[in-house]
């Protein structure tokens, strides 16, 4: 067993280890491959494969939070190991690697997330459970209807949308998402990478809501082949409760369907009630949970 930094070759190896273990996540060998080549700016990011007999057995990547205030905080991405190579020490070596990689940038607190088996792991490495992931599937043969507009509500792909304007509504909307610490340091650069770059975004099928020429609510579609990872739904402030954003990802689930998508999967943190009311009306059906931990670095 060797552990090593990730290459951009390593992508179609990832991408199977990942739908192996995370069958519900999406994204493709393109997007990986980009992400290993060209990581995101400004935030110290690294990836670390383990290898046994020249196969592709585990993952994880590591950098810091840049899309929040609080400040030397880092995270740990997806470590997880092939099933038929578990218990032989490549989670803690990969662990191991990834933390010395975060210590010189200055960080003192890590989130990763964690499978309720691997809880054991991650509580014996010192980190603690935090919040409930839940993850949920639909079949987009059986999306509802899609209602009419309001009046004065227009729906729009985001093919031809200047990306400065979906920036400043995703912004507003992820400024009180529940989670371990605030959604409020994304700078453009990063979530243009993140979002408006990324291989995998379908601007087609991606939908924003838009009343007088503000957008006000959005769905947002990340696709490989026949799955789609719906990104982010939301809705800034002012324009909740008049089921907006319920429009918009009910746009977007019928447009990825036209352009072939036959299944959508999804992730909610365990107190956003509003959105897991919205996916439940819509058909989702729950098919996986993890745990957010945390940990302080010595």
């Amino acid at each position: 067993m060797r552990i090593r930094t990730a290459r951009p070759d390593d992508a179609p190896g990832v991408v199977a280890l990942r739908t192996l273990v995370y069958p519900y996540l999406v994204r493709g060998v393109e997007s990986t491959r980009k992400m290993i080549a060209e990581p995101p700016p400004e935030e110290g990011w690294t990836a670390f494969v383990a290898e046994v007999d020249a196969q592709l057995v585990g993952w994880v990547s590591a950098q810091r939070a840049g899309w929040t205030s609080t400040p030397d905080f880092g995270e740990l991405n997806l470590l997880h190991v092939h099933p038929e190579h578990r218990r032989r020490g490549i989670g803690t070596a990969l662990l191991t690697a990834a933390t010395d990689h975060l210590r010189p940038l200055g960080i003192r607190r890590v989130r990763g997330t964690a499978l309720p088996d691997g809880l054991p792991f991650a509580r014996r490495h010192g980190y603690e459970p935090s919040r409930e992931l839940r993850y949920s599937a639909l079949d987009l043969n059986l999306v509802p209807t899609l209602p009419d507009a309001p009046p004065g509500v227009r729906l729009l792909p985001i093919a031809d949308l200047d990306p400065h304007l979906l920036y400043t509504a995703d912004i507003a909307s992820a400024a009180d998402e529940p989670g371990d610490v605030p959604v409020d340091a994304i700078s453009y650069e990063s979530w243009r990478y993140d979002v408006w770059d990324n291989v995998g975004l379908d601007k087609t099928a991606s939908t924003v809501v838009e009343i007088d020429g503000e957008i006000v609510a959005f769905s947002l579609v990340k696709r490989d082949g026949d799955r789609m990872w719906s990104d982010f739904t939301g809705t800034i402030a002012a324009y909740r409760g008049r089921g907006l954003a319920r429009l918009a990802k009910t746009a977007a689930l019928h447009r990825a369907a036209a352009n072939g998508v036959r299944v959508a999967y999804t992730s909610n943190d365990e107190a956003n009630a509003p959105m897991l009311a919205i996916n439940a009306r819509l058909g989702y059906r729950p098919v996986a949970s993890q745990w957010t931990c945390l940990a302080e670095l010595a």
